[in-house]
């Protein structure tokens, strides 16, 4: 017994006062591109220390592009599963469907307060906002910074157009401060999802020019001190003991993007990629007295975690209409374990691949089904064309996926296409096949936040049927 009361009994008892949570999201941050996972260029003096205070997730997995990670971290599900397969753009007629529940939504019921200030990037329409998602309160961009129009909500208001990009990190990061200072006396849940560091970089001004990295490593400080702030607060107001705090990213780095793309490490690919350096993402979780300081864990974790994870922890239960795919992870973060919840992860590329399964992690081994690219400019249809033969990797000896040994371990590939066959029979094979893939959020006629001219006028790529 770490402290005080074995941390499972805690787990499962309802508590007086149930924890805070905070998450923080990076927006493309890749694996190398923070000290504590390794980066030698950017200077994070805040995130080695919330290291040091908390637990390292080295095998921690998000989706490879965003809107399908944030869909999975806020619903606890693959995106497929809940019809968000795909990039949404300005106007999209499909969003996170009402009859979703949110990490908010769940909270909420166990009476949390709950802000989102940042990226949503789950839907521009009303219907889809944060505030009908169990969201108290949202201040941020609806979707990507490089989208138009661009826009600042407030609520569902616009409130700005155009808003000033290097301004952005601050104004988040004062939002979420004051959040946390005027709920310091009944429990909260705040999502802080920064733009940083996706193109276009645009770091404040007090950081331009200040690092060893160019502009982009200007933002990635940025973002540090950011983190700084909110755990800072968390401790000059005595919440940090009661306090869940989680820094992770939405995706790998965007590698064609050079040094504006950040550094995705000793991983293959970057973000689109279902190789290791689109998905496989820095995280942190922070809880000091809960969480065991100083701690390096790379059994397999999911952003679908969180969900369950944090619902437990508030004494709440998960719905029992649906399937959650995420798992409880306090034994994990809590240091009764090191083996994950997880009996295999799947990774999904986006629409453009019909929703295909394109490899599945067990334990140490990975194994390729299908065609992968490297990123997102290697996605043409020939690439994908090319006659496939499975690959299969050994993680934990070739992080960097440089060497098939499918033909020295048939049993392996044969148990991992099994959990391949059963995940397709659930979610189907395509994205127009099999239960589970209709979209259940749907608008008939998609309105702009605002007229743009270089807005799209429709969207019609995303070929899934609606309900």
């Amino acid at each position: 017994m770490l402290f005080g009361m074995a941390p499972e009994a805690w787990a499962q008892s309802p508590r007086q006062n149930p924890p805070n949570v905070v998450v923080i999201l990076a927006d493309d941050m890749g694996y190398g591109d923070i000290a504590p996972f390794g980066s030698k260029l950017n200077r994070t003096p805040n995130l080695d220390r919330m290291a040091a205070e908390g637990i390292e997730l080295t095998s921690f997995y998000a989706a490879p592009v965003c809107t399908p990670s944030r869909a999975q971290l806020m619903t606890g599900c693959y995106a497929k599963r809940v019809s968000l397969p795909a990039v949404l753009e300005p106007k999209c007629p499909i969003g996170l469907s009402s009859k979703e529940y949110t990490i908010a939504d769940l909270l909420k019921q166990r009476g949390y307060s709950t802000m989102l200030v940042g990226k949503w990037h789950l839907g521009d329409q009303p219907e889809f906002l944060p505030t009908r998602h169990g969201f108290d309160r949202y201040l941020g961009l609806p979707y990507s910074n490089d989208m138009h129009p661009l826009v600042l909500l407030d609520n569902e208001t616009v409130a700005e157009t155009a808003p000033q990009q290097d301004k952005l990190t601050a104004r988040y990061t004062e939002e979420a401060v004051k959040f946390i200072s005027a709920n310091r006396t009944h429990p909260f849940f705040l999502y802080l999802a920064h733009a940083a560091v996706h193109v276009p970089i645009h770091p404040g001004k007090a950081f331009q020019g200040k690092s060893a990295n160019g502009r982009f490593g200007d933002w990635v400080e940025e973002l540090d001190w950011s983190v700084g702030r909110v755990l800072g607060t968390l401790k000059e107001l005595k919440l940090d003991s009661n306090t869940l705090v989680l820094f992770t990213s939405d995706n790998g780095g965007w590698r064609e993007k050079g040094k504006d793309g950040g550094d995705n490490g000793p991983l293959r690919g970057g973000k689109r990629s279902t190789f290791e350096g689109g998905s496989r993402v820095p995280a942190i979780a922070w809880w000091p007295g809960r969480i065991p300081a100083g701690t390096v864990c790379d059994a397999v974790a999911s952003e679908m975690d969180v969900l369950p994870t944090v619902v437990k922890l508030a004494g709440g239960a998960l719905p029992s209409d649906r399937k959650i795919d995420g798992l409880d992870l306090w034994p994990l973060l809590s240091g009764q374990t090191r083996e994950s919840p997880h009996e295999a992860l799947f990774y999904f590329r986006d629409v453009k691949s019909e929703g295909k399964i394109e490899a599945v992690r067990s334990g140490p081994w990975k194994l390729a089904v299908a065609a992968q690219s490297e990123g997102w400019k290697d996605m043409a249809a020939e690439i994908l064309a090319q006659p496939f033969t499975q690959r299969l990797y050994n993680l934990e000896s070739d992080i960097g996926e440089t060497t098939d040994v499918a033909a020295q371990h048939p049993d392996v590939v044969k148990r991992l296409q099994g959990y391949v066959n059963r995940m397709e029979a659930d979610l189907g094979a395509g994205i127009r096949h099999g239960p589970g893939v209709r979209a259940r959020g749907f608008v008939k006629e998609p309105k702009l936040l605002i007229e743009d001219k270089k807005s799209p006028t429709a969207l019609t790529r995303i070929a899934i049927e609606y309900d």
